[in-house]
């Protein structure tokens, strides 16, 4: 399995509305719940129809996640002084990227045991909390995964996902930002909103079913 495709986590704290006064533990407790449901109940419709998987996916998860901040973080100085119009279209056009990617990753899991949430640990703030938990492979090898979440208008919303130590918006701000060097701004929006750009993370988790 590829850490790419362990990105998917991501989903399980985004797919029911946040709850103003929620722990955010058991916000990502209930919704892996939630979340599942939702794939054991309609995953043949969507093995058949992957565009209507990435549509009701786009659905939930976009209210649910920091999408500009997100952005402004990846963008880092690039995004200095950049119209707020250009920010929203790259946020936009990066979600997108991400709904293609969750939805072909997600039917991979077969199980909500897949998943161990961790109590909090450490400090945690409602600028940044940083809730913990573990994806466990068919070999039974278990992958730490990290969401990083803030309050924002009196909801907790993710912002990053940390898997292994690597954090999503750092691997994307240096892949995205070698892109703007190389071709600006404006080329890599193109680029994105087209499908031309797929940023990856290089590292690589192979289960038991791939090593077979």
């Amino acid at each position: 399995m590829s850490l790419r495709l362990l990105l998917i986590p991501l989903l399980l704290v985004l797919t029911v509305p946040a709850l103003a006064d929620s722990d955010p533990v058991e916000l990502v407790r209930a919704t892996t719940t939630e979340l599942f449901e939702l794939v054991e109940a309609n995953r043949e419709q969507y093995e058949e129809d992957p565009q209507l998987l990435r549509d009701e996916l786009a659905e939930i998860l976009k209210p649910r996640s920091d999408l500009i901040h997100s952005a402004r973080l990846v963008l880092g100085r690039h995004g200095r002084g950049l119209e707020r119009e250009k920010v929203e279209a790259f946020a936009e056009a990066l979600s997108d990227m991400l709904m293609r990617r969750y939805a072909s990753g997600l039917l991979e899991f077969r199980s909500r045991e897949q998943v161990e949430v961790l109590p909090l640990a450490g400090d945690n703030t409602e600028r940044q909390t940083r809730v913990r938990t573990r994806i466990i492979l068919d070999n039974r090898q278990r992958i730490p995964i990290d969401y990083v979440l803030r309050k924002r208008d009196g909801e907790w919303l993710v912002f990053d996902v940390i898997i292994e130590g690597i954090s999503y918006v750092t691997t994307f701000r240096n892949q995205i930002g070698e892109e703007i060097r190389h071709d600006g701004f404006d080329r890599m929006l193109e680029r994105l909103e087209k499908g031309d750009i797929e940023v990856e993370v290089d590292v690589e988790i192979e289960s038991e079913n791939d090593a077979g």
